[in-house]
């Protein structure tokens, strides 16, 4: 495919992905705090009503019940939400065959990490999708669910796990957007399999003039908990790519599980707060975390020593040969019609100017080349190193 006819592709399918998300992960927020918000031990709620609130928005009154079961009669309008969760999925996986399954030497396969070939990648990444949901969904049938500090655990742990062989499959990208994929795939069939059959079912029930069975309405709420704690990992799967940092690290898949730990706490703070449990300590927790998190994967003092000084022109053959080919105003490499990002590397003051971003994509994170593509080496980053440290040393 024409690679500005893809571009174009990848631009729409992404906003569109971005704006479905937002709408699914919103509605997710909202009845979630709506939850943890509900008057239920006033008096004068209507019968059969668990609770009520009342809330103010946008200069009207709202008032909200929430029924126990269910109310004696099926209005004749019932909002449903669950298209923008199917929409989020399928605009998410047609990314994932635009950018990753079309191009899997690109972005997927790394040599240096394994020598996969497309047709495998592609297999183990589709593969994965599938079986994480069957061994997930089995799980929640399992005894295991009914305690979740322990169930969360043991996904935690899982999917820790399966991180680490994606990053010993995949190019590290890769293996950070297959763990959203992954997270992203349960928390749909979540909806799909589970959350929207729950609800169907005490609709049909109703329709036949019968009480819904308690029960189902529980399956569904017990994923729709999953979910909400799935959110802000997943989100911040979704923006990992601007941060070479994280997925360029030698430890990313601890990082991507430092990182998720922390969303988790996040989560479980505004979640109790919307019950009244407020924490305080929490929020400052998680800020202390994440800030040693970036303390811990700072460069070793010894990546910043200048051992010795290094020439523009001794770095110019590896510029052209490994970053140039993409990086530049006429880019050689048939996948792009234009540099990645607006990133041109063909001219000394190009790269001058560009010195902290090739430094730090290439010797601190080593995210590029992308998937190592163009093959640098271990001596030609330290080279690179070098020769930065060097410009630095001038400029200081």
């Amino acid at each position: 495919m024409d690679p500005q006819i893809l571009e174009w592709l990848n631009l729409n399918v992404k906003w569109i992905h971005l704006i479905v998300g937002i709408a699914w992960i919103g509605a997710s927020f909202y009845f979630n705090w709506l939850e943890g918000n509900l008057e239920r031990q006033k008096a004068g709620l209507n019968k059969g009503v668990a609770g009520d609130l009342w809330a103010v928005h946008g200069g009207g009154f709202y008032h909200v019940e929430k029924f126990e079961v269910a109310p004696e009669k099926l209005p004749e309008t019932l909002h449903w939400f669950k298209w923008e969760a199917y929409l989020t999925w399928i605009t998410g996986f047609t990314l994932l065959v635009l950018v990753f399954y079309m191009s899997p030497t690109l972005y997927m396969i790394d040599p240096s990490v394994a020598n996969l070939s497309p047709g495998l990648a592609i297999s183990i990444s589709v593969l994965s999708l599938a079986g994480v949901w069957l061994i997930y969904d089995r799980l929640c049938k399992t005894v295991l669910v009914e305690n979740n500090a322990r169930f969360f655990w043991v996904m935690f742990v899982g999917l820790t796990l399966l991180a680490y062989l994606f990053t010993e499959l995949f190019s590290a990208r890769a293996a950070y957007i297959q763990m959203g994929a992954i997270i992203g795939t349960l928390m749909v069939a979540n909806v799909f399999f589970v959350i929207i059959p729950s609800q169907r079912k005490m609709v049909d029930a109703m329709k036949q003039g019968e009480v819904p069975d308690p029960a189902t309405g529980k399956a569904g709420f017990q994923r729709s908990f999953h979910n909400n704690y799935f959110t802000l990992p997943v989100l911040f799967i979704m923006i990992s790519g601007h941060y070479p940092l994280t997925f360029g690290s030698e430890y990313n898949w601890m990082i991507l599980a430092a990182i998720a730990l922390i969303g988790v706490l996040v989560r479980h703070y505004f979640n109790l707060k919307n019950q009244g449990k407020v924490h305080h300590w929490i929020l400052p927790l998680a800020a202390v975390l994440m800030a040693l998190l970036a303390y811990l994967t700072m460069p070793k003092p010894q990546e910043t020593v200048l051992e010795s000084e290094v020439t523009f022109e001794a770095i110019e053959p590896i510029m052209a040969q490994r970053c140039a080919t993409c990086h530049a105003a006429n880019p050689t490499d048939p996948a792009f019609k234009v540099a990645p990002k607006g990133v041109e590397l063909d001219t000394r003051a190009k790269i001058e100017q560009q010195a902290d971003a090739v430094y730090a994509q290439t010797v601190t994170s080593k995210a590029m080349p992308i998937g190592n593509l163009t093959q640098m080496t271990p001596d030609e980053r330290a080279l690179l190193g070098q020769w930065y440290l060097t410009l630095k040393n001038k400029e200081s």
